[in-house]
């Protein structure tokens, strides 16, 4: 298997060092910014994970995701002091796939670093072996499992990594419903706590509204009230 390579932005050049020698240390190829215009100047098909800090001068660790998303799917982990439900909540709007808070363990941030790198060269978008095939929902939406993007009315949806999971997911088991914790324990591949609901929840909103969807009616993900979601 090839090494990995792995984006970490910082404005703490001793967080960087830190983050540096671990990282490289699990065998990893580690390339090191300090602002969020640098991490976007060293951004190409190479990387494999970016993480980011939130807040570093010139531009914050959400705006660079944005940035990101509207040119790859790479996974994207936020590292960072911001606590808060709703600082979460922007990280995931933003387009971000996972969300570590400081301070962390270092055991912790490599468990983060390996699962998001599994799902994503493993069974994601950087996987060499695809099962061929389209599956349809909702009339307007098909999922191209070979090349892992989706299609509304033709057009590709710009879907994160996880979404597309999420999506992938429950279009694969069409009717079937699907509660918050089963759909974090089936992406995340980590114990469910209730805290974990937001993160769930933020996605299928960013999900919705990437495929057109009237957030008060949406006709693709549907909400069962009490149980979860499913798709018809």
């Amino acid at each position: 298997m090839n090494e990995k390579k792995i984006l970490f932005a910082d404005d703490d050049p001793e967080i960087r060092e830190v983050l540096r020698l671990l990282l490289s240390g699990e065998g990893y190829e580690v390339v090191e910014a300090a602002s969020g215009a640098e991490v976007l100047s060293k951004l190409d098909d190479t990387v494999d994970l970016v993480i980011l800090d939130v807040m570093m001068p010139g531009m914050s660790g959400y705006a660079v995701c944005s940035e990101i998303r509207k040119q790859s799917t790479v996974p994207v982990l936020f590292l960072t002091a911001k606590s808060q439900d709703q600082d979460k909540a922007v990280g995931f709007s933003a387009g971000g796939d996972d969300y570590l808070v400081k301070p962390f363990s270092y055991t912790e941030l490599v468990s983060r670093v390996k699962a998001m790198l599994r799902r994503y060269c493993v069974y994601g978008a950087k996987s060499a072996e695809q099962q061929s095939g389209v599956i349809r929902c909702c009339g307007n939406i098909e999922i191209d499992t070979a090349q892992n993007i989706v299609r509304r009315d033709g057009q590709e949806v710009p879907l994160t990594d996880t979404e597309y999971r999420i999506l992938h997911l429950l279009a694969s088991n069409q009717k079937k419903v699907f509660s918050v914790q089963n759909i974090y324990e089936s992406i995340w591949d980590e114990p469910y706590f209730y805290t974990s609901n937001n993160t769930v929840m933020v996605h299928i909103r960013n999900i919705r509204r990437k495929l057109g969807d009237d957030p008060q009616n949406s006709h693709t993900i549907r909400t069962v009230w009490g149980k979860g979601y499913r798709i018809e």
